[in-house]
């Protein structure tokens, strides 16, 4: 630009006085070349016979040459020069960087980014150094880089935005120390929590919104919001929250729900939000005609049709849907079908507000599994995490039984993340299935106390590990002990045992008591090993070996039988027994109702000192009514013991516990009295029967508190009477009723459940009971 004929051709063209002298023409063919002169300018180029590099301490001359791409002898262009600048500066090793052309000479002068000393966190209470140092990308040692150090300080922002701490601020200091070192020093404000104060819903008519609430996972501030912290703000909770609710509603025959918008307000205090959903639920569908066709020449469909366990009229649900195409595909496997593929098609009837489904048996694509990629498992072996797969290397590859598996991954609850994909292998007629996990925490130390009616104040401490040594194997050890009861227990299960879909237990209980109820103390150990497998979809059963020893002493009471029964001694068992389990529940495929059924049975004899038969049964039914804002439950219960044999019971086999509310544990069957002096004995056969109806009571949901009503009716009956010296009672079966009101407390510290009881229907001897606290069952 300070070329001189350029700067004399610009006087020339911008002077009026040459205008003056001049010819037009022959001026403008001089203005029109000389100010084409400045591109040649800028076209200008370098040829360097020496590079002078200056100002580095710990960057060797060459690598900066290197990131410049400048080699000596090299023409180049001032753009190219600009180039270098660039790619010196972005290196991010320098704070500073300069390129000055003298001559042959290129000059680069250069000021290098401190190092990092060592990294501080001020301000921190919430989240620990060790945690943060954990999530940032600067270390000590390193160079430092202001924008990996800004990089850090929304990671760290981001961390406590997850805990509920949105207004959280970090801001990066660095602190300069001799030799070109620095202190990086992450000054936090943590600010309060942001409080989730109300949860609410628009466009839902099918369910109320405290039934919502319940489905999603942001949650109202409840009374103790210092230990729970489910009621803290998650920006990136409501995705999840958007997800789960179309599940729910989907799940309930509403096909077209769907979520319009989110509104999260802050408060004008900025200390709470205000979430609100707006929903659309559609109408609900139901089932319609569901058919089977075939594609393929040698595939029944009406096989594949009775195969089905969803029927007209059903609410409509995908997870039925999934569970007949499950149901045929595994039909196909055992009939050496390959590839063979369910297409459910769907035709909408909106006049009746049925979806008919067509099943097609059709032939799906020659694909197959090539490998199974495992990765981001540091601690899980890789046997554990391919044992959820059903498809091997070599199998047919069916897109369901991946997901399946992926499900299944997800369900061991090793990992925070879990990640199953298929991409294509080394073939297109193969695939490669990657599966990506990140583990977390598997294992848990306790410290408790407890407090019931029936033992006074209790203590307890407890270690669980649900990953032992990476093997997938739970390991639990617990001793609990209170006024009148020690525990001691340990248990071992391997579920996948000899690689097959078989859990091998071991559980070792030890349990002493100073029972005041029944006037004894007692000393009962037990070992049992056992083996769990399918037998059906739904069903589980459990093989088991008992070994035991079982003392009565130091009895204080007036009962004829019973002091008979303590001057025996302890006794060892032996024994071997079954348990079936039949639970809906697993499937999941109705959910507003299950049911549970379970029957087993001991046999002792084997060795030892006892002959006799256990036999226990139970069954509940549970469902939710009035827009699945009530649960309606009904359990049922039953156990006999049958001695073979000269031997009789003894009342440390014998019921006694609380079968029913309402009475006392050890409080109703068989009695024996001796001068006004009544003593519970236990039967060898009990019954009960009980009804619950659990409901919300009206009260604001973040208290955790919801209402419960019960009937129950049981007995206990059947002794031995050999021995008694007093009057016997209650041997025979008389039933025993009890009725009440229950509070439901969904406390920080777990379910409690309070019960208010009226006998209504008691025997001479009964000992009943008004009030008692206990843990609230789930089913």
């Amino acid at each position: 630009m300070n070329h001189p004929m350029y700067l004399r051709a610009l006087r020339l063209c911008t002077s009026p006085h040459q205008w003056a002298r001049s010819g037009l023409i022959a001026i403008t063919l001089i203005c029109i070349a000389f100010v084409a002169a400045p591109r040649a300018a800028e076209a200008q180029s370098y040829r360097f016979d020496n590079v002078a590099i200056s100002g580095n301490q710990r960057i060797e001359a060459g690598t900066i040459l290197t990131y410049a791409g400048i080699a000596r002898g090299q023409t180049v262009t001032a753009g190219e020069l600009n180039d270098a600048y660039q790619r010196i500066l972005g290196s991010g090793l320098f704070e500073e960087v300069s390129i000055n052309p003298r001559g042959n000479t290129l000059e680069i002068s250069v000021t290098e980014y401190p190092t990092i000393s060592k990294i501080a966190f001020e301000g921190n209470s919430k989240i620990k150094n060790e945690d943060l140092s954990g999530l940032i990308e600067s270390a000590p040692r390193q160079v430092f880089n202001p924008a990996k150090a800004e990089r850090d300080a929304a990671v760290i922002v981001g961390a406590y935005s997850e805990s509920g701490r949105s207004a959280a601020r970090v801001n990066p200091k660095v602190i300069r120390r001799n030799d070109n070192r620095v202190d990086l020093v992450f000054e936090i404000f943590e600010g309060k929590k942001i409080e989730v104060q109300r949860v609410s819903f628009v466009g839902n008519r099918a369910f109320s919104d405290r039934r919502l609430r319940r489905v999603v996972g942001s949650k109202q501030a409840g009374l103790f919001r210092a230990l729970v912290n489910r009621d803290t703000f998650v920006e990136d909770r409501i995705e999840f929250d958007k997800q789960v609710l179309a599940d729910f509603y989907s799940a309930r025959g509403y096909v077209d729900f769907r979520v319009t918008g989110v509104n999260a307000e802050l408060a004008r205090e900025r200390d709470t939000y205000f979430i609100t959903f707006n929903i659309q639920e559609g109408q609900q569908f139901k089932f319609g005609r569901i058919t089977t066709v075939s594609e393929l020449n040698n595939v029944n469909a009406a096989e594949y049709q009775a195969a089905l366990n969803v029927r007209p009229g059903e609410i409509y649900s995908p997870a039925k849907v999934e569970n007949s195409i499950a149901r045929m595909e595994r039909l196909g496997v055992r009939q050496g079908v390959d590839f063979l593929r369910v297409e459910p098609r769907i035709t909408r009837n909106d006049r009746n507000l049925t979806l008919d489904v067509e099943f097609a048996l059709v032939r799906g694509p020659r694909i197959f599994v090539e490998r199974i990629d495992i990765e981001g498992n540091t601690t899980t072996l890789d046997r554990v995490i391919r044992r959820q797969f059903d498809t091997v290397e070599g199998d047919p590859f069916n897109p369901r039984e991946i997901r399946e598996s992926a499900e299944r991954i997800r369900a061991l609850d090793f990992f925070e993340t879990a990640e199953v994909e298929a991409r294509e292998g080394s073939r297109p007629d193969q695939v490669v299935v990657d599966v990506d996990v990140e583990e977390k925490s598997t294992g848990s130390l306790s410290f408790g106390a407890s407090y019931s009616t029936s033992a006074g104040i209790g203590f307890a401490i407890g270690f669980s590990e649900r990953n032992f040594l990476g093997r997938g194997q739970k390991l639990s050890a617990q001793i609990a002990a209170s006024a009148d009861r020690a525990n001691y227990s340990i248990s071992f299960v391997e579920p996948s045992f000899l690689s097959r879909d078989v859990a091998f237990g071991l559980d070792f209980a030890l349990v002493e008591t100073t029972d005041d109820f029944a006037l004894y103390d007692t000393t009962i150990g037990t070992f049992r090993p056992s083996l769990t497998f399918p037998v059906s979809e739904n069903g589980r059963l459990r093989l088991q070996y008992i070994a035991g020893y079982k003392d009565m002493r130091n009895y204080t009471g007036s009962s004829g039988i019973l002091a008979q029964e303590v001057a025996r001694g302890g006794d060892f068992e032996s024994g071997a027994g079954y348990n079936y389990t039949y639970d809906t529940r697993r499937t999941g495929l109705n959910p507003n109702a299950g049911v549970l059924l379970s029957f087993g049975q001991d046999f002792y004899g084997l060795g030892g000192d006892r002959e006799y038969i256990q036999t226990s049964a139970r069954a509940i039914a549970q469902t939710r009514v009035l827009n699945e804002e009530v649960t309606l439950r009904a359990t049922l219960e039953a156990g006999a013991l049958n001695y073979l044999g000269s031997d009789d019971s003894r009342a440390v086999d014998r019921y006694s516990g609380q079968i029913i509310r309402g009475f006392e544990p050890n409080g109703i069957g068989p009695t024996e009295t001796n001068g006004g002096t009544v003593e519970q004995l236990g039967g060898n056969y009990f019954a009960a029967l009980k009804l619950d109806a659990e409901f919300p009571l009206g009260l604001p949901e973040e208290y955790g508190i919801t209402g419960g009503a019960f009937l129950d009716i049981g007995s206990i009956w059947d002794v031995d009477t050999a021995g008694a010296t007093g009057t016997l009672a209650s041997t025979g079966f008389k039933p025993r009723a009890a009725a009440g009101v229950s509070v439901i407390w969904q406390s920080p510290f777990g379910p409690l459940r309070f019960n208010f009881s009226q006998d209504l229907e008691k025997q001479p001897g009964d000992k009943t009971q008004s009030f008692d606290v206990s843990i609230a069952s789930t089913f």
